[in-house]
């Protein structure tokens, strides 16, 4: 077992971590850091499986949301128009994420460059909405009304390109639809569940036979690291944008965009 690959899984996985919940893509991150230290993750099968990890960890964080609303399915009615709030919302996604696959993971996964300009239009497109989105109207993601979390799942379906962001677009729609800034966030950590956890499973049965003992290990390491990351990023990031708002991460986004482009200009980014 090669110990700098381990080194380089943990260090991926550490960075899935601390941006899986942030809008600025974690996915584009991922395939720039292994791009930068030569990490070779054929298929993006490393990058799809250690997000399982941040989603434990937003579901620990949450888990007394979710014991009460699988308990509360079979009597209580607010349990169950949650947990279909959540279904209608990650339903857009199934479809459109199976077709699609192969050209996400193929052309789209591959391109610097496409990836560099959703990093500078998404950063754009937060600034416009953090300026003239409507005065926000649901203050509690739970009680997000049914057809505007069908809204905001329409929005996921922007993030299958990489570098906008499934959190950042999630928000977007947030925000568009009346959520406050916590609520929009916290949406986005309540659809993260379905959609990755689907991810997962559906990654994991077209790869479960062709992984190796030392591949394994690599995701074992990363799927642990992006656990333990994740678990320290999602409450302070609530109470940053709550505070502060978006523009933070919009101005980041733009910068590390521009960035890229003169990397890939001057050679420095394959």
């Amino acid at each position: 077992m090669d110990f700098i690959e381990l080194a380089r899984a943990a260090l991926l996985g550490i960075l899935q971590g601390l941006t899986e919940f942030l809008p600025v893509s974690s996915t584009a991150h991922l395939l720039i850091g292994a791009n930068l230290i030569g990490y070779e993750d054929e298929g993006s099968v490393f990058t799809v499986m250690i997000q399982l990890g941040s989603i434990l960890a937003v579901m620990w964080l949450y888990r007394q949301r979710i014991i009460d609303v699988v308990a509360g399915l079979p009597t209580k009615p607010e349990a169950r128009r949650f947990a279909l709030m959540l279904f209608l919302a990650f339903l857009p996604a199934v479809p459109i994420a199976l077709l699609g696959k192969e050209f996400v993971t193929g052309a789209l996964h591959q391109s610097m460059n496409v990836i560099a300009w959703a990093f500078i239009l998404g950063g754009v497109a937060m600034l416009a909405i953090e300026r003239f989105r409507p005065a926000p109207q649901i203050a509690d993601a739970a009680e997000t009304p049914i057809l505007r979390a069908i809204g905001i799942g329409i929005f996921q379906l922007v993030a299958l390109i990489p570098g906008v962001s499934r959190s950042g677009a999630t928000i977007y729609g947030g925000l568009l639809m009346g959520l406050d800034r916590r609520a929009a966030a916290e949406f986005s950590f309540f659809l993260a569940m379905p959609t990755m956890v689907g991810a997962f499973v559906v990654e994991f049965l077209d790869v479960k036979d062709h992984i190796s003992a030392d591949r394994a290990a690599e995701i074992a390491v990363g799927f642990v690291f992006a656990f333990v990351s994740a678990l320290f990023v999602v409450k302070p990031f609530l109470d940053f944008v709550t505070r502060i708002g978006f523009g933070p991460f919009a101005w980041y986004r733009i910068g590390l965009g521009a960035l890229m482009l003169g990397a890939i200009a001057f050679g420095g980014l394959a």
